[in-house]
């Protein structure tokens, strides 16, 4: 597609509104990289912490990259599930779209927007696919809500109607009502096990701190990048 020098009214109106967005208007924190954990997951647990302490709506939510198998990216937002030291933990159909991408190439990047404290995390890495035993017990940790969209399946796929998707979807909180250990064999958890993360502390006046964590045999090793 080749830009278009034209403008439509409508889309002056979009780019007047754009323009008069503004980011970070609030007091941001400080952070010194010097006093760094050597590791990254004590300082992202610290983050997510002071990102709920900051009243920042639903912090455990982050997109997910990943790639298909013409090598185009692919992105949407789901839950983080943990963050330990195996890495960050997600879950989802293995039928899904972005369950066959990363059956096909398992790598994914991460990425965490906490803008009540002006702060990003970004996490690549190889993705693992846990036990059926750690995925079924994940699947019954979360809500009836959870396990009844997890018993409607098919996602990713064509939608006939939205009566088609009530149907199955009342039917779905039934049965996730009357059965609450009811099994959905393509419930899949996985992880990242981050190779590399980064986090991002904005700044008012554009020093952005930026914090990169990179796996090097058993270690971590620390370096600090251009905003």
């Amino acid at each position: 597609m080749r830009c278009n020098g034209g403008m439509t009214d409508a889309h002056q109106s979009f780019l007047d509104l754009l323009h008069t967005q503004r980011v970070w208007d609030v007091e941001l924190p400080g952070f010194d990289p010097a006093s760094a954990p050597p590791a990254p997951l004590p300082l992202f647990h610290r983050w997510f912490a002071e990102a709920v302490a900051a009243g920042q709506p639903e912090p455990h939510t982050m997109s997910l990259a990943t790639v298909d198998a013409e090598g185009h990216p692919d992105v949407r937002t789901l839950m983080l599930h943990d963050a330990d030291e195996r890495g960050w933990h997600f879950a989802t159909h293995r039928t899904s779209a972005k369950g066959h991408q990363l059956a096909a190439r398992p790598y994914a990047a991460l990425g965490f927007y906490w803008p009540a404290q002006g702060r990003q995390v970004r996490v690549r890495g190889p993705v693992t696919a846990c036990t059926p035993a750690e995925s079924s017990a994940d699947l019954h940790a979360r809500s009836t809500g959870a396990l009844a969209s997890a018993l409607t399946g098919s996602q990713s796929e064509v939608l006939g109607s939205a009566e088609e998707l009530a149907r199955t979807a009342d039917a779905a909180w039934e049965r996730a009502r009357a059965e609450p250990d009811a099994e959905v064999a393509s419930w899949t958890r996985y992880v990242v096990e981050a190779w590399e993360v980064e986090f991002f502390q904005g700044d008012a006046r554009r020093r952005h701190v930026r914090l990169r964590y990179r796996a090097q045999d058993a270690a971590w090793t620390r370096e600090l990048l251009w905003p």
